[in-house]
C-alpha cells in the first residue's frame, strides 16, 4: 500500500486534495473513526462512496439519539480533526490529550500499596459545586483537596462543569451539554493528581474515571451533607477551623475504603456544599486561614501546561528596557475590571447587605470595607447602595483615582524616596469590558498618568485549549504581578489574593476598589 501524507490534513480537506479517499481511509483507520464501517473508500466508485457515507450517518444519527446525545455534535466530532492539537478557535477543544494523561496517571493501578491501590482509602465529593463560576469552583476545591489530605484519603477530582453564561462558545457549538473542561487544564497540583512533596506518603488525587473502578457501587459509604450538618449543627454556625475539624473525623472514623459525599435535593438545601456559601461568603471562614495557607493542596498548586503555554506565549507583552534581564511582571500593576454583569451582581450584593468574599476579608488587608448599619436583608436603603456601588462598581473617575492613589502608596512603603518618578508603569487590566467605555478608559490612563497599557483582550490564545482556559490564563497573570487591584466581592479575586500571598507577595501589594 503507497504511503499517503497525512501532515495537517484532515476530512475538511477531503473536497480539494490529492488521493482524498485514499487519505479519509488511511486518517479514520489512525484516529479509529468508523474504520470499521467507512472500508477503503478509494476504491469505489463515486455513487458507492456516496451511499456509505450516508450509511455511516444515519448510523450515527440512530446511535446518538440511542443515547441522549445531539447528532450534530457526534457528526461533527467525526469530520472535526482528532490529532489532538484543537488549533481552531472556532470550536471548543476536545483535549484528547489531556484527558489522555489523565486517564494514565500512574496511581490508577489496583496493584499500588496501600494507601493507594484496591485497599486504598477514597473521597469523592459529589456534593462539590457545578455549572458555576471556575472561581466559585476553585475555592471549595482547595478545601477539599486538604480535607481529604488531612483524613488520610485520595481526592477524587473531577471535570470542571460550566455555566452556559460563562462559556466561551455558544451552546451550539459544544461537544457535550453541559460543557466540560479537565480540571488538568485549569490548574496543576494535587488536586488533579500531582505528587505531594518529596517523602509526604498521602494517597496521590485520583480522576472520577478511576473511582468507577477501584469503588464499586457496593463498596461506597454515603455520606449527606445535609445531615451532618444538622447533626452538629453547622448550616449556619462554626468557624472554618470548627467545620473542617468536624468533617476530618468523620472521614478520618469512617472505616469503609470508599467515601461519597453527597447533597441533597436542592429543596431540601440549595447550598449542599461542605464549604458553602454561607462559611466562604462570611468572615466565619477566617480562622482557618493559616492551615490553608500551608497546605499543601496551596503551596504545590500552579499553572496547567496548557496556562503555562499561554503565559509564556505572552511575556513579551510585559517586557520592558528595565526588564529586559528580568523578571517581566515585576513592574506590572493588574486590575481587575469587570463590566457588564456587574451591574446587577453589585446591586443584588448591595440589597443584601453582603460582606466581602472569602480571603478579601482577611483583616490585615487594605481597604477594608464593613457593611454600613441601616436596612434590612434584601431591602437595603438608598444611602447604603450608593456607598456599596463606589466600591464594587466604581465609575471611570474613581477607578482612575484609586488606581493612582494605590501605585502611590505601594511605592513608597516598598522604596521610600529611593526612586524618582514611577517604578511600576505597566497597568495589566483584566476586563470583561469591550466598548467605548474601555477605548476612553485606557486612553485617559495613558494620557493623564503616563501607564503602558495591556488588557486581557491583548492576551494571544495559541489554540482552543488556552482560549477555553482565558480566565485561568488572567488570573496567572495577575498573580505574577508586583501589584494587584480587584473586587472585594469577587471570587476571582479572592483566589488570586490566595495565590499572592501564599507566594508571599506583601499586603500593601494587594488592594480592593
Amino acid at each position: 500500500m503507497p504511503l499517503v501524507d497525512l501532515e495537517g490534513w484532515t476530512p475538511k480537506d477531503l473536497g480539494s486534495s490529492p488521493n482524498r479517499w485514499r487519505k479519509l481511509d488511511v486518517w479514520l483507520s489512525v484516529t479509529g473513526s468508523c474504520s470499521f464501517l467507512l472500508a477503503p473508500l478509494h476504491r469505489l466508485r463515486g455513487a458507492q462512496r456516496l451511499f456509505i457515507l450516508f450509511a455511516v450517518a444515519f448510523f450515527l444519527l440512530v446511535i446518538a439519539l440511542s443515547k441522549g446525545l445531539d447528532p450534530r455534535r457526534q457528526l461533527r466530532s467525526l469530520l472535526q480533526d482528532h490529532t489532538g492539537t484543537d488549533l481552531d478557535l472556532s470550536y471548543p477543544p476536545q483535549y484528547s490529550d489531556i484527558k489522555e494523561i489523565q486517564k494514565s496517571l500512574p496511581q490508577h493501578n489496583l496493584n499500588l500499596p496501600f494507601p493507594e491501590g484496591a485497599t486504598g482509602r477514597y473521597v469523592r465529593f459529589s456534593s462539590q459545586v457545578k455549572q458555576l463560576g471556575w472561581n466559585n469552583v476553585l475555592s471549595e476545591l482547595l478545601l477539599l483537596t486538604h480535607l481529604a489530605y488531612k483524613s488520610q484519603r485520595a481526592y477524587v477530582f473531577m471535570d470542571y462543569i460550566w455555566a452556559q453564561v460563562h462559556y466561551p462558545w455558544q451552546e451550539s457549538s459544544a461537544w457535550e451539554l453541559p460543557p466540560r473542561t479537565p480540571l488538568g487544564a485549569l490548574m496543576a497540583g494535587p488536586t488533579v493528581g500531582g505528587a505531594w512533596s518529596p517523602g509526604d506518603p498521602a494517597p496521590r488525587s485520583v480522576h472520577e474515571s478511576y473511582w468507577e473502578v477501584v469503588c464499586p457501587p457496593e463498596n461506597v459509604k454515603v455520606i449527606w451533607t445535609n445531615e451532618v450538618k444538622k447533626q452538629y449543627n453547622i448550616h449556619f454556625e462554626g468557624s472554618g477551623k470548627h467545620i473542617f475539624g468536624i468533617w476530618n473525623k468523620i472521614l478520618l472514623d469512617e472505616t469503609a475504603s470508599c467515601v461519597d459525599i453527597r447533597a441533597p435535593p436542592l429543596e431540601v438545601d440549595n447550598f449542599g456544599q461542605v464549604f458553602d456559601l454561607w462559611l466562604l461568603g462570611t468572615a466565619r471562614i477566617l480562622d482557618f486561614w493559616e492551615e490553608c495557607k500551608d497546605s499543601p493542596a496551596s503551596r504545590l498548586l500552579g499553572p496547567s501546561p496548557v496556562v503555562q503555554r499561554a503565559v509564556d506565549r505572552n511575556k513579551h507583552l510585559f517586557h520592558i528596557a528595565e526588564t529586559e534581564n528580568h523578571d517581566p511582571f515585576s513592574r506590572v500593576f493588574a486590575v481587575h475590571v469587570r463590566r457588564g454583569d456587574y451591574v446587577q451582581q453589585c446591586t443584588g450584593l448591595a440589597n443584601w447587605n453582603s460582606t466581602f468574599y472569602m480571603w478579601n476579608l482577611l483583616p490585615w488587608l487594605p481597604d477594608r470595607f464593613s457593611p454600613p448599619p441601616g436596612g434590612a436583608p434584601g431591602n437595603n436603603t438608598e444611602e447604603n447602595i450608593k456607598m456599596y456601588l463606589e466600591r464594587c462598581l466604581p465609575d471611570m473617575d474613581q477607578l482612575i483615582a484609586k488606581i493612582a492613589k494605590a501605585r502611590d502608596q505601594y511605592e513608597r512603603e516598598v522604596f521610600g524616596n529611593r526612586i524618582k518618578g514611577h517604578f511600576l508603569t505597566t497597568l495589566y487590566i483584566l476586563t470583561n469590558a469591550r466598548s467605548q467605555w474601555l477605548d476612553e478608559f485606557t486612553a485617559r490612563l495613558e494620557k493623564e498618568h503616563f501607564w503602558r497599557i495591556v488588557t486581557s483582550h491583548d492576551i494571544v490564545h495559541g489554540n482552543a485549549q488556552e482560549k477555553d482556559v482565558g480566565m485561568a490564563i488572567d488570573m496567572d497573570l495577575a498573580r505574577r504581578s508586583a501589584m494587584f487591584m480587584g473586587n472585594g466581592w469577587s471570587s476571582f479575586t479572592s483566589n488570586i489574593i490566595h495565590r499572592r500571598l501564599v507566594d508571599g507577595k506583601v499586603p500593601i501589594s494587594n488592594r480592593f476598589f
